[in-house]
């Protein structure tokens, strides 16, 4: 729910990257999303040291690259730890919903937060190509000028959901590689959670009508 309360946030502080005080907010607003996601993480069979070490650099590098207004080295490595965090947690939400024999509320609401997990994880693998390898996304908006965090936020979510919407285009050979990589788990993510929560409801039917 909070990531999806960020998606209404993030147009309110577009545009404005130059104001240290909205950028400040944002980062504000990241940290409480990193620290959630960390506290679901502790309820997973994932490790929450492993989380705690690569969450520390995380909340350090989103302070450093807000007043060092976004420059390189700082915002790369920024983004780095973040698709690592995010990465982790993804792997941890879903060996959270596969240990489960049962569907729950708690199941299905799982089934939610990882998508919008992966969704943010791929903005900030796209955000690590587009520093590595400038360039590498153009819109129909001042097309020669790097993406913004919103727009990259933007374009994973359109691929993730096999929406084909978005305006922002992989021209760059990497980071088409990298639209496809997310293409092809979008897909066998539903495909493989839907089959997963049909299989456990008909197992359940079967137990009750077995008893």
């Amino acid at each position: 729910m909070v990531q999806l309360l960020g998606i209404l946030l993030y147009p309110f502080l577009e545009g404005r990257s130059g104001d240290e005080v909205m950028q400040l907010a944002l980062s504000l607003f990241g940290l409480v999303v990193l620290g959630l996601a960390l506290a679901v993480v502790r309820s997973t069979p994932a490790l929450t040291w492993v989380a705690v070490l690569i969450g520390v650099p995380v909340v350090v590098l989103t302070f450093v690259d807000v007043f060092t207004h976004g420059a390189q080295p700082w915002h790369l490595w920024s983004d780095i730890f973040h698709a690592a965090f995010y990465g982790y947690t993804f792997v941890g939400l879903l060996r959270y919903m596969f240990d489960d024999e049962t569907v729950t509320t708690d199941e299905l609401l799982a089934v939610g937060a990882t998508f919008t997990v992966g969704i943010w994880l791929f903005a900030y693998v796209y955000s690590i190509c587009q520093g590595l390898v400038p360039g590498s996304f153009i819109a129909a908006v001042n097309y020669d000028q790097p993406r913004t965090w919103f727009e990259l936020l933007f374009l994973s979510c359109t691929t993730m959901t096999s929406t084909g919407l978005s305006d922002i285009i992989p021209v760059k050979p990497h980071a088409r590689s990298l639209v496809m990589l997310q293409q092809i788990a979008g897909m066998l993510y539903l495909a493989i959670v839907v089959a997963r929560l049909v299989g456990l409801t008909l197992t359940r039917q079967r137990r009750s009508e077995a008893s």
